[in-house]
């Protein structure tokens, strides 16, 4: 799909499909009345009948509306106008290209970039229609012998009324076209299932990325991790016969002295729980548990397509977690790379092991700072379900730069205490520390076990457990938080 702008009355646009708005109580936006003065009031006289009030998210398809040159016209409803916000315009642009897309027109012109967002320029609105209309062309057949009719939608223009929005719609498109593409490959690799998307897959698109981007992209494998004594990730991996492999991308878009954003993304391509074994049900989803790499690798793709003037590292652990003969135990006790000895109570707390170990590795980049992204604990789910990932900090500056990108990109995180208080419930009689810290607050105790790794720098988890996929009929990998970690690097490299 192609995106442009276009500057032009509505009545003068030829296309196969032209989309105005309509708030309640059928009050038509400023395109919308426009479009209803060249119709001779035929819009107006529609809404009259009373098919459409203009509730949020509604839509109303016209055909061959006279003194319009436009094949049709989408009215879609934005809610009421004294309400109207980011919400309602993200509601409202994906039911227009949901609605149009199920037409058949090869075209669309939408007149959204002229409503009005509190705190939101036009490059934001671009964005946000580049993203949805990116969401719903996406489809993962890939897998399929018969793949799905393709649509003939193929083209999207974003119109204006004055030229001074021109520019910044513009900007606003590449940045949706370069975060849509990041998304897309997130997705498409957590939809995956296990048996394609091993560690050494992961591995493998790793370097086709950094061709296609022109990353650095260094695999380690078993006996490199264990001369580095990667003791607590390589435990995770010794019940699988996919061998593991720690994988390290570099993209250089500023100056060799500059110090780099690490990002740490959890890639455990299968969770059965190991020894630990989860229950049956839903297991299918725990293919999903290498999310936080497939957003590290996402938003790699969108940094580097951006061109953004900053140093970005990406580093993965990727494994496997299986029972078997090797495996490790409850009660096994490990020595990381930082040196610490852990107690291995629960063999399904692995994500957070592998973590361990790819943190202090991350301290030889000497970091500006450091964020991990892992679908780390269900107890997150429960705190916080699936609206925000969980955000937990050794500095507070930091949380705040993620809670605002997560803000701006409809991303969100919120934040979770950090309190020493909590790290008393990982003591061990046995070892330096417990992988875990019993059920009460254990997306807390999971964070304060990732923080003993990360004390020589500036450093951020994000929890994405109820955020990275989508269960039941919608089932799928959504993409994030590739957007929140993009504008969070967009933000960064403007200094």
């Amino acid at each position: 799909m192609q995106f442009s702008t276009k500057l032009a009355g509505p009545d003068k646009v030829r296309s196969a499909c032209i989309a105005v708005g309509v708030f309640e109580a059928r009050r038509l936006s400023q395109a919308g009345s426009s479009l209803d003065k060249s119709a001779h009031g035929h819009i107006r006289e529609f809404l009259q009948t009373g098919d459409m009030n203009g509730k949020a998210g509604t839509t109303r398809l016209l055909y061959r509306v006279r003194g319009v040159a436009a094949e049709r016209v989408m009215l879609v409803g934005l809610g009421q106008e004294r309400e109207f916000g980011e919400k309602q315009y993200r509601e409202s642009v994906r039911a227009a290209l949901n609605a149009i897309w199920n037409t058949g027109a090869r075209d669309a012109c939408l007149y959204f970039a002229e409503l009005k967002v509190p705190e939101r320029d036009a490059a934001w609105k671009a964005r946000q229609i580049i993203l949805a209309a990116t969401e719903v062309a996406y489809r993962f057949d890939h897998m399929k012998s018969k793949k799905a009719e393709a649509k003939p939608l193929a083209h999207v223009a974003l119109a204006v009324a004055s030229k001074r929005d021109v520019s910044a719609l513009e900007l606003g498109i590449r940045e949706g076209l370069a975060i849509g593409r990041g998304m897309e490959l997130a997705r498409d690799l957590g939809n995956l299932p296990p048996n394609v998307c091993t560690p050494t897959y992961l591995a493998e698109t790793a370097v086709r990325l950094g061709r296609e981007c022109k990353l650095a992209v260094e695999v380690l494998d078993q006996k490199a991790m264990a001369k580095l004594a990667m003791g607590s990730l390589l435990s995770v991996s010794k019940g699988s016969h996919q061998p593991p492999k720690f994988i390290i991308l570099r993209y250089s878009g500023a100056g060799k002295k500059d110090r780099p954003v690490v990002l740490v993304g959890k890639g455990i391509t299968f969770d059965t729980g190991g020894i630990s074994l989860k229950p049956a049900a839903e297991m299918d989803e725990m293919k999903y548990d290498m999310c936080g790499a497939a957003s590290v690798l996402g938003t790699l793709r969108a940094v580097a397509n951006l061109g953004l003037k900053l140093n970005v590292v990406g580093l993965i652990p990727a494994c496997e977690n299986m029972p078997g003969g090797a495996a490790s135990r409850p009660g096994d006790i490990v020595t990381s790379m930082s040196g610490q000895t852990i107690e291995i109570l629960n063999t399904d707390a692995e994500g957070r092991l592998i973590l361990a170990d790819a943190l202090t590795y991350a301290e030889r980049f000497a970091p500006q700072a450091v964020v991990d992204i892992a679908t780390l604990t269900g107890a997150c789910v429960v705190a916080l379900g699936h609206v925000c990932s969980g955000l937990f900090s050794n500095r507070d500056e930091l949380a705040r730069e993620l809670f605002a990108a997560g803000a701006e990109s409809c991303d969100r995180a919120w934040q979770l205490p950090l309190w020493e208080d909590y790290q008393e419930q990982l003591k061990s009689n046995f070892a330096d520390f417990a992988n875990v810290g019993g059920r009460p607050g254990g997306s807390v105790t999971a964070a304060c076990f990732l923080s003993r790794f990360a004390q020589k720098y500036d450093w951020a988890h994000l929890d994405i457990a109820g955020t990275a996929w989508k269960s039941g009929k919608e089932k799928g990998a959504t993409g994030r938080p590739v957007p929140l970690l993009t504008a969070f690097l967009m933000k960064r490299a403007k200094g």
